[in-house]
């Protein structure tokens, strides 16, 4: 089983470095890494050319024009182009246990996909992390347990037996993209993340409804496949279920309709990377 991870990032080359740093020290590494660049300066373009030199996995950045937040668009490009059966979908704020990779890869199933979670890195513990420092996967790390979006300090810690238990249970947990894992032929199958969804917000779980309504079920991570969410301000809307909210119609109308695959996904883009993955291209 080929595996690619999947960075989504805008304009935070220093989290970035750690994230891909994390990834390069994996004990079952990706067999690939693809920055999906949602439109970041030249800095960041700078950084996955000096770090893809030495990176023991081909590492490759996928860039598109700034046209404000477009992370659908941006990790169906990453979809689109990589090379694995198994794709890992990380965010460019996320430091990685060592056995992140090796924890999707072990609850991977077909018939589902997998959901993690994060540790919410306080703001002291975040400026620590960029400086250089080690995250911390226990009880005890310095974080925000009590964040509704990120973990509880029960999961702070690795612990492959009970992961394998709690992967079995009924409940998902909250559906975030920013530890996600799927079956390629599942993403094509549902066309990927719809890319009329555009700003901050529901392109997730819009999926996630998608897959479900073709008959997959989400697995929930706990205990496996940790990682540390590096604090900033966040830009979630004050109700995420506001029905005025562009996105949340779409997100409500497949869950009503019984949606499978979106019209504006990852086959817009399939063939610029077939081109591009000729010997020709």
């Amino acid at each position: 089983m080929r595996v690619s991870a999947i960075v989504l990032t805008y304009n935070w080359p220093a989290a970035l470095e750690r994230v891909l740093a994390s990834l390069a020290a994996q004990v079952r590494l990706p067999d690939e890494v693809i920055v999906a660049d949602d439109g970041s300066g030249a800095e960041t373009r700078a950084l996955v050319e000096r770090m893809a030199r030495g990176f023991p996995v081909p590492l490759r950045h996928l860039w598109q024009e700034d046209k404000g937040f477009r992370a659908a668009r941006a990790r169906n490009r990453g979809i689109a182009a990589c090379h694995g059966d198994y794709v890992i979908l990380i965010d460019g704020d996320m430091l990685l246990h060592p056995h992140f990779v090796a924890d999707h890869r072990m609850l991977a199933e077909p018939g589902f996909f997998l959901q993690g979670g994060r540790i919410k890195a306080t703001r002291e513990e975040t400026a620590r992390l960029l400086a250089g420092a080690a995250p911390v996967f226990a009880p005890w790390s310095r974080a925000d347990f009590h964040e509704f979006d990120g973990s509880k300090r029960l999961y702070a810690f690795r612990q492959p037996q009970l992961a394998r238990w709690k992967a079995r249970s009924r409940s998902g947990g909250r559906v975030m993209s920013c530890n996600m894992s799927f079956w390629r032929d599942d993403l094509l199958c549902v066309n990927g993340f719809d890319e009329r969804m555009e700003g901050y917000g529901a392109e997730d779980r819009e999926l996630v409804a998608r897959l479900e309504n073709a008959g997959l079920r989400r697995r929930a991570l706990k205990w496996a496949a940790l990682a540390v969410h590096l604090w900033h301000d966040s830009r979630a809307q004050p109700d995420v279920n506001d029905l005025s909210l562009p996105n949340n119609r779409l997100f409500h109308a497949t869950r009503t309709e019984g949606v499978v695959r979106c019209e504006h996904g990852i086959d817009g883009h399939l063939a610029e990377f077939a081109r591009a993955d000729r010997p020709d291209g």
